[in-house]
C-alpha cells in the first residue's frame, strides 16, 4: 500500500487524467512538480510524475521529453526507495512501462528505429512483471506498439 503522501497525490490527479480531466491533471502534476524542486527532486517523486504528466500532454514531442525525464529518474531509484513509499514493485519492475512509453513517442514522431530500440528494451524487462491486471495491460501495450511498428514500416535488413 502507497504510503508516500507526494505519489497518493500523484495518484489522485492521475485520476483526475482518467476522468477526462487531462488540463487539471496537468496544472496538479506542474504544481506538485514545483512544490518537488522540479530536477532536484526525489527520484521516485520526479519518476512518478513524470511518467504521469507525460501521459497528458497534447504534443508527442512534450510527451517524449517527460518520458526521459521519468526514465532518467527511474535509472537512480533504488527497491529500498520504493518499498520505503509502500511501492510493491521493484525498481526494475518500472522499465517495461517506461521503454513502452518511449517506444510509442519514437513511433509516433516516426523514429522507427529508436522506437524498435525501447519496444526490445521493454521486451528484455517484461518478465519482471508477474501475470497480473498490471502486467497483462503491459504486455497489450507491447503487442499494440509492436503491430504499429509492422504497419508503419518494414523492419531494417541486417
Amino acid at each position: 500500500m502507497i504510503t508516500d503522501p507526494t505519489v497518493i497525490r500523484i495518484g489522485e490527479a492521475v485520476q483526475l487524467a482518467h476522468q477526462g480531466e487531462r488540463e487539471a491533471a496537468r496544472r496538479v502534476f506542474a504544481e506538485i512538480w514545483e512544490e518537488i524542486g522540479g530536477e532536484q527532486g526525489d527520484r521516485l517523486h520526479r519518476c512518478t510524475l513524470a511518467h504521469a504528466m507525460a501521459d497528458v500532454q497534447d504534443d508527442v514531442r512534450e510527451e517524449l521529453v517527460w518520458d526521459q525525464r521519468a526514465l532518467a529518474a527511474a535509472d537512480l531509484l533504488t527497491d529500498a526507495r520504493l518499498a520505503q513509499a509502500g511501492v510493491a514493485l521493484p525498481v526494475a519492475g518500472l522499465y517495461p512501462s517506461l521503454h513502452l512509453n518511449l517506444s510509442e513517442c519514437h513511433r509516433k514522431l516516426g523514429d522507427l528505429d529508436r522506437a524498435r530500440e525501447h519496444l526490445q528494451r521493454a521486451g528484455d524487462t517484461i518478465g519482471v512483471l508477474g501475470d497480473d491486471p498490471y502486467g497483462q495491460m503491459i504486455r497489450d501495450g507491447l503487442e499494440r506498439v509492436a503491430e504499429g511498428l509492422r504497419s508503419a514500416a518494414p523492419p531494417p535488413q541486417p
